[in-house]
């Protein structure tokens, strides 16, 4: 693994002082994980059916403001010989939600002097706005190839067709502008549109597999490659699953199959010692998964300069 480097005099322009890149190998494939930026959401949303004193003393041992926090946003990109391939795409633009520290994605490509027109493939763990929006951004459809693949479970897209939102826990504002940015992303991409059942071999040593759960078709990346690991697992997985499986996700439209779902996958990676980054784990996010019973612990990779 390696970091970008990044200047810490204080430009401005395109130079941060925060790195908001991540390169690393997974066997012969070349990953960049990219921070699209943070959304500040009521902490309540990380675990509605949690108790609140249980789920404030979880937050205030984990350092974490009870009542709002920041929610990480991870996009990956993965090279291959033959392929450049995105994994999600970042919230785009702030559709009226007051969320101005996010939607970073596009600007970030930029300086790290990756040309739109490259993507051969986009894969979509689902359709929250969270994961579409920068390619809704003005200008960008225009970038991209023609014969751009935009991989996607078949379930998730059938789903928007008339989305449930009784079992979610979601801020006021947030259905509606989940539902208008999927509607328009089918409509706008519907002829990139490469849907799958369960399985999708995108490229050599790059799978997507729809596990359902957080959304019907939300689906999981899978890298392998010389012998090397890493799922990319979207918003199967939030910080507070490690401790807690069982509690749910505000975004979660069928929470009790997400905890299934959660809790499998995560003794699935413990038991393969494979490395896992996902959307909302604070960047890079890149780690692994310890297992004791039920209960799991987060270990963060250490940084390879």
């Amino acid at each position: 693994m390696c970091c970008e480097k990044v200047s810490c005099r204080g430009r401005t322009g395109q130079k941060e002082l925060v790195p908001s890149r991540y390169a690393m190998k997974v066997g012969e494939l070349d990953v960049l994980i990219i921070s699209d930026g943070m959304l500040t959401l009521p902490s309540e949303m990380l675990a509605h059916n949690a108790d609140t004193s249980t789920r404030s003393a979880w937050l205030d041992e984990m350092f974490l403001p009870t009542d709002m926090m920041e929610w990480p946003l991870n996009v990956v990109l993965v090279r291959s010989s033959e392929q450049t391939i995105l994994l999600d795409a970042g919230l785009g633009l702030d559709p009226n939600l007051q969320l101005p520290r996010a939607g970073q994605l596009i600007k970030r490509l930029e300086a790290a002097e990756i040309d739109l027109g490259l993507l051969t493939d986009v894969v979509l763990t689902h359709l929250h706005m969270d994961h579409i929006g920068g390619l809704l951004v003005e200008g960008v459809k225009e970038r991209l190839r023609p014969d751009l693949r935009i991989h996607l479970a078949a379930a998730e897209a059938s789903f928007w067709d008339a989305p449930d939102f009784t079992h979610t826990s979601m801020p006021e504002g947030f259905p509606d502008a989940l539902r208008a940015a999927a509607k328009r992303f089918l409509s706008e991409y519907h002829e990139q549109l490469c849907l799958f059942d369960d399985f999708s071999q995108v490229a050599p040593g790059v799978a997507a597999c729809r596990t359902g759960g957080h959304t019907p078709g939300h689906s999981v990346v899978r890298l392998d490659s010389g012998g090397e690991r890493l799922t990319f697992a979207g918003d199967a997985i939030f910080p507070v699953g490690f401790d807690h499986p069982d509690w749910h996700n505000g975004f979660e439209h069928y929470p009790e199959e997400a905890a299934r779902v959660r809790t499998e996958l995560l003794r699935e990676l413990a038991d393969r010692r494979e490395a896992l980054v996902a959307t909302h784990l604070p960047f890079p996010s890149i780690c692994h998964v310890a297992a004791s019973g039920d209960v799991f612990r987060w270990v963060p990779a250490v940084w390879d300069y």
